[in-house]
Parts: structure tokens; C-alpha cells; sequence
């Protein structure tokens, strides 16, 4: 605990020292993070004394296994996370913002040390991600808020496990976790699409691969892993070719006002289309795709994880194994340059 707090201290202190989003909004943060820290209490302790279902105890024993199967099968890093509950919300506590052009396919990215440049600002409430959704939308940008299954603080903190997270089936917590300890394994400064498209692999196929090594291939939980595995490809796929057309329409030479009005044809096509891909593949893990409608907020932060996953999965295929792979990815990433494109260079 003391470490803990010694650290948040301590990075409270640089933030607060520096220009960007101002001393409010790194006081908010820090505020949220002291809240998990000191509400947090250990697993054991929350299976003893918390009134948690036999769902939410069985979900728990899963994350330690999910764990453990992490760092010695996978090489994902050691940490002290997910060893704690933070028991007083059943939502996950941090909601995301973000923004792009409405004529261009691009993100508006906020600075932070430690990380760097991010495509996307994180608040611990919603009301105060939904202000800063107000501002944005007053520069005339396309804006989104989402709330954040987990976060990973990069191993600066021991991230709790939440309740939202023992609400999740078995396959999607597998996922979640596997996807959050990546983050903490290898994490390249500024490079969002690198670093989520990462973590997307290794939680969907490292998922995939602990259920079929503690269920067997014909388990239901080992096809359902597969099955998203398939979905994610294939989602993947269609993302692209929408951004592609979209890339060349914001390219051309209409005028401003042109544009907009043809993006919401082209995003009309696109969700028919999604609707025809559904008919090949149940899609599950992307049924609310487009239901509150498109704009290229939306569709740049579904890209930001979904559209290099045929890149990573080569990778993969190339490194022959998850543990190889982050090792090669990890000496490739001291050298300067775009992780997407010294991965392709490599292929």
C-alpha cells in the first residue's frame, strides 16, 4: 500500500509540474487512482467478507489462473495486479473522450509523460468526460465517450480487479486480463495502434489458447475463445475496407462541406454491410457496432484496436510463439521509427 501511495505522490507531483491539461485535470486523476488504491482489498479478504455470488467467486478463481497461465506460459511480466478487488462500484470507474476531424481520418492526441502522446483522455466520472465531449464538439469535431472495460497503469500501480469485470463471461475476462498484462509487458511511448493491436492479439489468441490447454479443444469455452478469434479477423477486415474508402474520399479535392455529406452515405453502406457479415459470423463481440451511428471518432477508435490484426497475427505466425514474439517486438522497439512499419519491414 505504501508503495502505492509513494508512487502516486510522486507522479502527482511531475503532473502537477507540467503544462498540457492543467493542474484540474491531473488532480482529477489522481484523485481516481488514490480511490482505487485505498478501496481496493486483497482477493482473499473479498472472498471471506464480501457478499460476492458463487459466479463472482468462480470468476475471481479464473482471473488468478488466467493470471498465472499469463506470466508462465505467454512471458507476460509479474506484477502485484489483479490480486485486489475494488468492491464499491459495479462499473468500471474510468470513461475515455475521443475526437477527430470531421474531414479527416486522424485523432486528436493529449500528451503524458510517462506514455507519451495519447489518442484518446481518460476521466474517473462521467460527467466530467461528458464537459469535455461539450468542448471538443464546440471546435466542430467528431467526439465519442466510452466507457473502459480495464485499464493497465503500466505497472505503476497494482491494478484491482473491478466488479464490471466479474460481470463478464469467462472468455471475455480472459481476454480482458491477458490484454491489460500485455500493456504492462510492452508498451511503445506514443504508438496507440501498435500498442492496442498488441495487447488485442495476445488476449484473444492467449484466451483461445488457456482454455483449450485447461479445458481441452472441444470445450465450449475453448470454441467460443476461437470463434472470437475468427470474428476479430473478420471484423477486422471489413474496418479496413471502410477506412480505405473513407481515406479516399476525405483525399480528393471536394470541397468541405462535399465531403460531409458524402461520408454519411459511405457510413450508411457501411453499416449494411455489417449487417450482410453478420450473416457469415454471429459477431458477438461487435453487436452494438454502429448503434449509436458512425463518425470518425468512432470508427478511428475502433481502428486504433482492430485494423492491423492480419499484421500482428503475422507476426505471430512469423515468431512462432507469444513469448518470442514480445521479446523480438520489445529489441525492435529501442530503435526510432513506427512499430507498424518495422513489423511489416520484417514479414
Amino acid at each position: 500500500m505504501m508503495k502505492n501511495i509513494s508512487r502516486l505522490l510522486t507522479a502527482a507531483a511531475l503532473l502537477l509540474s507540467l503544462t498540457g491539461c492543467g493542474m484540474g485535470y491531473y488532480m482529477h486523476l489522481a484523485y481516481g487512482q488514490l480511490r482505487l488504491v485505498w478501496g481496493s482489498v486483497p482477493v482473499e479478504e473479498a472472498v471471506q467478507e464480501a457478499p460476492l455470488s458463487s459466479r463472482e467467486m468462480e470468476r475471481l478463481q479464473l482471473v488468478g489462473k488466467v493470471k498465472k497461465f499469463g506470466e508462465e506460459a505467454l512471458g507476460l511480466k509479474s506484477t502485484g495486479s489483479y490480486e485486489k478487488v475494488y468492491l464499491k462500484s459495479r462499473q468500471n470507474p474510468l470513461y475515455t473522450v475521443s475526437a477527430s476531424p470531421k474531414d479527416r481520418l486522424a485523432r486528436v492526441t493529449w500528451w503524458f509523460p510517462v506514455v507519451g502522446e495519447m489518442p484518446y483522455i481518460g476521466f474517473f466520472d462521467k460527467e466530467s468526460a461528458e464537459e469535455k465531449k461539450a468542448k471538443l464538439l464546440k471546435e466542430d469535431l467528431d467526439v465519442i465517450v466510452s466507457r473502459a472495460n480495464a485499464y493497465s497503469t503500466l505497472g505503476w500501480f497494482n491494478d484491482p480487479i473491478t466488479l464490471n469485470l466479474l460481470d463478464a463471461g469467462e472468455v471475455e475476462l480472459a481476454q480482458i486480463i491477458l490484454h491489460e498484462m500485455t500493456h504492462t509487458t510492452l508498451y511503445v511511448k506514443g504508438q496507440g495502434e501498435f500498442n492496442e493491436g498488441i495487447a488485442m492479439l495476445v488476449g484473444l489468441t492467449g484466451a483461445a489458447r488457456f482454455f483449450e490447454e485447461n479445458y481441452g479443444a472441444d470445450h465450449g469455452l475453448t470454441i467460443e475463445a476461437r470463434q472470437a478469434v475468427e470474428e476479430e479477423r473478420g471484423f477486422s477486415l471489413f474496418l479496413d475496407s471502410v477506412l480505405k474508402r473513407l481515406e479516399e474520399l476525405y483525399g480528393s479535392s471536394l470541397s468541405y462541406k462535399e465531403k460531409l455529406a458524402r461520408r454519411e452515405a459511405t457510413f450508411s453502406a457501411a453499416l449494411d454491410e455489417f449487417q450482410l457479415l453478420k450473416k457469415d459470423l454471429p459477431m458477438l463481440r461487435y453487436a452494438r457496432f454502429g448503434s449509436s451511428g458512425l463518425n470518425n471518432a468512432y470508427l478511428m477508435s475502433l481502428a486504433l484496436y482492430h485494423r492491423y490484426f492480419s499484421l500482428f497475427e503475422a507476426t505471430l505466425s512469423r515468431e512462432g510463439s507469444v513469448n518470442s514474439m514480445l521479446a523480438t517486438l520489445a529489441q525492435v522497439s529501442r530503435e526510432e521509427g513506427n512499430m507498424l512499419d518495422k513489423m511489416r519491414s520484417r514479414l
